[in-house]
């Protein structure tokens, strides 16, 4: 069964910190791995990325397994939440041991951000330490297995996904091996997600049932409105999706980076097109090591990787669905689920108001 979220993948837990308001429409989320750390691993394929620590995470090099890792709003400026999730985790005394105290330690957090400077109305509004402190803090609240919260939250509190609001989406499998599977994703792509023929989204076509096409009318209208929120939006701004792929598997560096690399590939199926110059595209691969590949079989691995793109489309599908329209000072930004009428919702675009963290 495809549906569950990232933190079916025991030990694994996510908080989100929101920016919202006040020309503010922002935010950070924080992947928290059970204490000891994940192996893990990456693969940039956006032509625009904003990373942090990505070659630490390099199989050839020294560092095997992160204990965090950051996604973020805010571009290159947001990459500062991971300075508050660092100083978090030096405080507990988790991270690289580098000296003969257990405080001697240096947390390798890494993060990636993606493009939403302005969305809310004011360019300088964008997460920093206290934000990423706030999501890290929101993870280690949560109880174990506790769903991850989807849409307008957190790191995909601005995404957009072309002309369509985006966000936060998670989904999970488990397979018939008893492995486990799960992505996180932060849909926000220059891309689109909907099928401009059909008004489809694009991932619906792999989630493994036959997939119905809004009425020709209703299609219309919704090209409509995105045409008249385009306009009023003016020249689309950079973007990039970013995507957190985990297993119970007990995987090497050199097989995680390969599951990062070949989960691109539900990307590429939710998004069209996909990790252009303007896309800062970028995966991680996160391994508790709980359970042990078929060592009876070298191709063992396979069946995790096929899984990983299919949880990323499926999660790209889920942020999609997710999200909430919004009218900032820096834009309007339709919901799919309110251009199309799904479960009974007009198009609303709310005016944001306050501040939450």
């Amino acid at each position: 069964m495809t549906s569950g979220s990232l933190t079916d993948v025991a030990g694994l837990r996510v908080g989100h910190a929101t920016l919202d308001g006040d020309g503010q429409l922002t935010g950070s989320t924080v992947v928290l791995t059970p204490e000891g750390g994940a192996v893990a691993a990456v693969d940039v394929r956006g032509g625009g990325p904003g990373t942090r620590e990505t070659d630490a995470l390099d199989p050839r090099n020294l560092v095997q397994r992160v204990e965090a890792v950051v996604l973020t709003g805010g571009s290159a400026y947001g990459l500062d939440a991971a300075s508050g999730v660092m100083a978090w985790l030096e405080e507990r005394g988790r991270g690289v041991r580098v000296g003969p105290e257990p405080s001697h330690v240096v947390p390798v957090v890494p993060a990636a951000c993606v493009f939403d400077l302005g969305r809310g109305g004011d360019f300088t509004a964008r997460p920093g330490a206290a934000t990423g402190r706030a999501a890290v803090e929101a993870a280690a609240r949560t109880e174990p297995c506790a769903p991850v919260v989807e849409g307008n939250v957190g790191a995909g509190t601005g995404a957009v996904v072309g002309a369509v609001k985006g966000g936060i989406g998670s989904a999970s499998v488990r397979l018939d091996s008893g492995i486990t599977v799960a992505a996180l994703v932060v849909a926000n792509a220059a891309g689109s997600g909907v099928d401009p023929v059909t008004g489809t989204l694009y991932g619906q076509h792999f989630a493994g049932r036959r997939v119905g096409h809004p009425a020709p009318e209703v299609h219309e209208q919704a090209t409509r409105r995105l045409a008249e929120a385009a306009a009023e939006n003016g020249p689309p701004p950079l973007n990039t999706t970013l995507a957190v792929v985990a297993t119970d598997a007990d995987l090497t560096k050199a097989q995680a980076q390969k599951l990062a690399g070949t989960s691109h590939d539900g990307m590429a199926r939710a998004v069209r097109p996909v990790h252009l110059l303007n896309d800062g595209d970028t995966v991680f691969a996160l391994a508790t090591g709980e359970r042990p590949l078929a060592a009876d079989s070298p191709l063992a691995l396979n069946e995790i990787l096929a899984a990983g793109a299919d949880m990323v489309t499926a999660a790209i599908v889920r942020a999609l669905l997710a999200a909430e329209s919004v009218r900032t000072r820096g834009g309007t930004f339709p919901a799919y689920r309110d251009l199309y009428d799904l479960g009974g919702h007009d198009l609303d675009l709310r005016e944001k108001e306050g501040r939450r963290q």
